[in-house]
């Protein structure tokens, strides 16, 4: 596979210190995609999970070392923190080893508009004024992710796909949790509608999109615990939203479930 050079690339959700966290499909992506620009945009680093099982395997490590190379080769690495890496807030403008820490960033794509970054909790009401529900919710899904990996396993048994997410299923069979959804993005959009911006590039709920409402593009990057994405800027200034489900991510995904069902 040959490498991809776009002029920017926004990630989030990777959860890293987590069991969720699709490590090896993220490698693969840093392996063949490079960019001038690099944002994080939030939950980088779970710190939730790692607050109630210290879990940092080799390739969780890997990640931090190879985006810390990209950084020092010339990409501009820029980590907008998230709720699950908040401590990190405290060090707004700082720089750690050619990355910088920025609470939100506006970013001007080479087409001249201009896109506020957020990992976007500031925008999620229960987030923001509730986090103890927040983090209900969160081992909530912990627990679908977990349930997720063991389907995935017996899918494979029978000749299933395997890239299956019982949690992005459960997600949009919930009717209160696609409203979620909904009411997340309509209070970003119209936050920011009046702030001089062409849209926003978010994260948060886990959900990729890149969705025109009513003239103001809301943009979320995914994650990398189920979907897998991340939104590109070309160098025309074009932005696409990829999903990096190749055959041998795929493969590498199935070795990953044996190595931790052999855990468990």
């Amino acid at each position: 596979m040959n490498h991809t050079t776009y002029r920017t690339i926004w990630i989030s959700d990777l959860h890293l210190g987590s069991t969720q966290c699709r490590a090896d499909v993220l490698l693969d992506f840093l392996k063949y995609n490079d960019s001038e620009k690099l944002y994080l945009v939030g939950d980088i680093i779970d710190f939730w999970s790692l607050s109630k099982k210290m879990y940092w395997p080799r390739d969780h490590n890997t990640v931090i070392q190879k985006v810390l190379r990209k950084a020092r080769h010339g990409t501009q690495v820029i980590y907008v923190p998230g709720n699950h890496d908040e401590n990190v807030r405290h060090y707004d403008s700082y720089v750690f080893g050619d990355i910088t820490v920025k609470n939100s960033d506006v970013h001007l794509t080479s087409a001249g508009k201009q896109f506020l970054v957020v990992h976007g909790d500031e925008y999620d009401s229960i987030a923001k004024c509730h986090k103890w529900l927040a983090k209900i919710g969160s081992d909530g899904y912990d627990f679908l992710i977990e349930i997720n990996r063991l389907l995935r396993i017996v899918r494979r048994w029978f000749g299933l796909q395997s890239n299956f997410s019982l949690a992005a299923f459960v997600k949009f069979k919930v009717k209160n949790v696609v409203q979620f959804i909904s009411d997340y993005e309509e209070s970003i959009v119209s936050t920011l509608r009046d702030q001089k911006l062409e849209g926003v590039i978010c994260g948060h709920i886990h959900h990729a999109e890149i969705k025109d409402i009513d003239g103001f593009l809301y943009i979320n990057t995914g994650d990398f615990v189920e979907s897998c994405t991340a939104i590109v800027e070309h160098f025309n200034g074009t932005l696409e939203l990829i999903r990096w489900n190749k055959v041998e991510v795929a493969i590498a995904d199935d070795e990953r479930d044996e190595r931790l069902e052999a855990e468990m």
